[in-house]
């Protein structure tokens, strides 16, 4: 009988999510920060309102940071009077506006392992904070967000942001096959050991920073926990519509080029299994096997019709030899760098330009098959169909495929082996170091 191993986490990837300790030496378990830009009259009220609920409802130690983004009204005093009379509660001047840096530069400072935001105006019932909170806690999800978007959410909007909400979450899902209902609603959590990774990839510094974090943390396979929540819109709300619709499009391009290039070292963000017996892996089994199986067969069926379609259209100016030869070499180029993205998980262009000629040469043993697979059919029949020319090479593809994937696997994308590496005992991160000088801030509101 085969004894189970633990799955050996990526080196430098993020350990093991687990269930935060209740006793965190005194710090406070959540950071709450509210990004304000002259909110002279709403700050007071929301402060007050949002400790008097965590006091009463949140059982664990807890903080409220005032992220001031250069206001030029009195809100800085407002924010040092409310952190010299409630305690837990400090501010934050920041010297430039937007709030993704306003979030960075005091997400990064703080020391608790539960960071999250929420925009002055109190628009989310706070009902939903503990809710959005606990799977953070309880190590079952790396961020957590709140939903207008659900059916189960009650909303209370105007026609024209209900449009631009449901629009802006249409092209994240269209254009960059985002899975998360509501980008924009400011209300999320981020455990602090995913946010230490995650935000030095996140160049946003405006509205965008919240959809580039999601994006990234989405396709680097971190979970994300999202809450239904109850929520009213802000008639006041001093968001440009037209212009931060414009930069969030600039922003979905940019972001999906990085993704399509593979520029970003998104195998940082990795979550191994835990320790959980479901989790393990069973010694002498390929890791990932079944996983790569189904990314190669989706790329070889692609990958086919090109090649089928390349050499009909090359077989009408050149022989039947020189056409499968145009017509495999193009494909196998694309075959190779899809595989490499796709089905093995190869991110960069380290190591690309290798890979392509160790493709070419899985690509010469196909040419071999299927040149010889012609010339027989030649020698036997003489002058052939086209339909008995393309079944005779299908035939050829497919046992070239088998080859070509066990070559892959094997030769050109083999799995890196590691030492093992004994399980950490606690998940909770290390106090990061202080920012320089805060260049922070940030706006408010919903769009």
């Amino acid at each position: 009988m085969r004894t189970p191993t633990i799955a050996r986490p990526v080196p430098g990837a993020l350990p093991a999510r687990e269930h935060l300790p209740v006793d965190v030496a005194g710090r406070p378990v959540l950071d709450v920060v509210i990004p304000v830009y002259n909110e002279e009259k709403d700050l007071e009220p929301c402060v007050r309102r949002l400790h008097e609920h965590l006091s009463r409802t949140f059982p664990y130690g807890f903080r409220i940071t005032v992220a001031d983004n250069a206001s030029t009204d009195t809100t800085p005093a407002v924010a040092a009077a409310l952190a010299e009379e409630m305690p837990g509660v400090r501010c934050v001047r920041l010297e430039q506006k937007g709030r993704g840096r306003a979030l960075r530069t005091v997400w990064s400072a703080s020391d608790a392992p539960v960071l999250a935001y929420m925009d002055v105006d109190l628009s989310t019932d706070l009902n939903a904070l503990l809710p959005l909170v606990a799977p953070l806690i309880s190590g079952h999800s790396d961020l957590a967000i709140g939903s207008r978007l659900s059916r189960s959410s009650r909303v209370v909007r105007g026609p024209k942001r209900e449009f631009v909400s449901r629009a802006y979450n249409l092209i994240l899902r269209s254009s960059l096959a985002a899975r998360f209902s509501d980008a924009q609603c400011g209300f999320k959590a981020i455990r602090r050991e995913v946010a230490e990774r995650l935000l030095p990839m996140v160049e946003d510094t405006g509205w965008f920073f919240d959809t580039e974090m999601l994006v990234l943390a989405e396709r680097a396979g971190l979970r994300i926990h999202e809450v239904p929540v109850d929520w009213v819109d802000d008639p006041d709300s001093t968001v440009h519509i037209v212009r931060t619709a414009t930069d969030d499009l600039k922003g979905v391009w940019r972001v999906g080029r990085a993704l399509a290039t593979g520029s970003l070292p998104l195998d940082r963000l990795a979550r191994p299994f835990g320790d959980d017996p479901r989790d393990r892996e069973l010694s002498g089994v390929p890791g990932g096997l079944a996983r790569q199986l189904v990314g190669f067969c989706a790329v070889g069926v692609l990958s086919t019709l090109l090649y089928l379609a390349l050499y009909s259209a090359f077989r009408l100016g050149l022989g039947p030899q020189l056409a499968n030869a145009a017509a495999l070499l193009v494909s196998a180029v694309a075959n190779t760098a899809a595989n490499r993205r796709l089905t093995f998980g190869v991110r960069g262009r380290d190591r690309a330009v290798r890979h392509q000629a160790q493709g070419l040469v899985v690509f010469g043993i196909g040419l071999a098959l299927t040149s010889g697979s012609l010339a027989a059919l030649g020698a036997a029949s003489g002058d052939p169909s086209h339909s008995t020319e393309l079944a005779v090479l299908i035939v050829a593809n497919l046992a070239a495929t088998v080859l070509r994937f066990l070559l892959f696997r094997l030769w050109v994308f083999p799995e890196r082996t590691t030492a093992p590496t004994a399980p950490a005992t606690s998940t909770a991160p290390t106090a990061p170091t202080a920012p320089t000088a805060p260049t922070a801030s940030t706006a408010r509101n919903e769009r």
